[in-house]
């Protein structure tokens, strides 16, 4: 199977890109596991950067202007994280994303996640644009093509363990470098 089905990957306008994103890393159990699942699939992907779910920079709105100061960075979001309370969300099952052969954890895209997003996404931060609703998700794979067996695989693969969003990763992305980690800030802290 192809990466993707003719015309313009999803992914590409990311590829490549630059800028701020706000994400909030697998971590425990849960990571290790999703982590292990991306060596297998997508072994340059795990390599790139750890399981992650992207709150802003891939749908919903584009990344923070890599030019944004980390000071910049800290006033918007910390009274924001200051003043949310740790979520504790559950993985749909998993999904291809948008018209690709991408395999996707998908997260539902309303309630406190969807809340979280909107609050960062109506601070002053100098945002790129985007393309794509809010779509949270965790990507399973992204660079290699699978089989069609694998493909198979995953879609049938259910993770019912919980993820525990307690903390928002700042990372400065320059592709194809690896992401550089500007801050971490702790939920309700």
């Amino acid at each position: 199977m192809g990466s993707d089905e003719g015309g313009v990957h999803p992914f590409d306008e990311w590829r490549g890109a630059s800028g701020v994103f706000v994400l909030v890393e697998l971590r425990g159990v849960i990571g290790e596991r999703v982590h292990a699942l991306q060596k297998r699939f997508d072994p340059r992907l795990a390599a790139f950067a750890r399981p992650h779910l992207t709150l802003i920079g891939s749908s919903g709105t584009g990344p923070i202007t890599a030019d944004t100061s980390v000071t910049t960075l800290r006033d918007a979001l910390e009274p924001i994280a200051r003043d949310t309370s740790p979520l504790t969300l559950q993985f749909m099952p998993p999904m291809r994303f948008m018209q690709t052969n991408t395999v996707v954890l998908p997260l539902d895209p309303h309630g406190a996640l969807r809340s979280l997003h909107e609050r960062i996404k109506g601070s002053s931060l100098p945002f790129g644009r985007t393309r794509h609703a809010f779509t949270p998700h965790v990507t399973l794979n992204l660079y290699r093509t699978l089989t069609t067996a694998e493909f198979r695989e995953l879609l049938a693969l259910r993770i019912d363990e919980p993820i525990v969003v307690d903390h928002l990763m700042v990372s400065l992305t320059r592709e194809p470098q690896r992401p550089k980690t500007l801050f971490e800030l702790v939920l309700g802290a």
